[in-house]
């Protein structure tokens, strides 16, 4: 049985560097990411996932954070995301995806940092590549369909 999660938000901003708003629905392109959002393009950073979870994390220390707040694409929830090794393939709505990275370096401190000194998005947050084209909603399932070290199960 393959893990599933589900998809809390869909987010994106026109400019990075600032936090990203929830449009609940988007498509996802090969080589490209979320179309109409500023980290798009043809980068292994392609699309970011943040679980709800980690945003609760912060708001347990007392900040107003939600869905995007971190500047991440996809807020989901049931499944630890972090864990999931480089390589990684999921069925993210109808698209399939893969994961590239874990966490990320934060080289000037965010916002978040500096308010409650500590911030799960360089910890916690992965990045993704498209694989196949499709398109995500929130309420969709975030199925975990193989690992490096085997092959897709469908």
């Amino acid at each position: 049985m393959n893990p599933k999660g589900k998809v809390e938000a869909v987010c994106v901003s026109d400019k990075k560097g600032v936090p990203k708003h929830d449009i609940g629905a988007a498509e996802l392109r090969v080589d490209w990411g979320i179309v109409g959002d500023a980290h798009a393009g043809d980068w292994h950073r392609q699309v970011s996932l943040l679980a709800q979870e980690s945003i609760d994390k912060m708001r347990a220390k007392g900040l107003n954070v939600h869905a995007g707040s971190f500047a991440e694409n996809i807020t989901t929830s049931g499944i630890e995301l972090y864990t999931l090794p480089v390589g990684t393939r999921m069925r993210l709505g109808s698209a399939l995806a893969e994961v590239t990275q874990i966490g990320k370096i934060c080289h000037d401190h965010c916002a978040i940092y500096y308010a409650a000194g500590d911030c799960v998005m360089p910890r916690e947050g992965i990045f993704v590549k498209i694989l196949e084209p499709g398109a995500v909603c929130t309420g969709d399932t975030l199925e975990v369909l193989g690992y490096p070290d085997q092959p897709i199960a469908e």
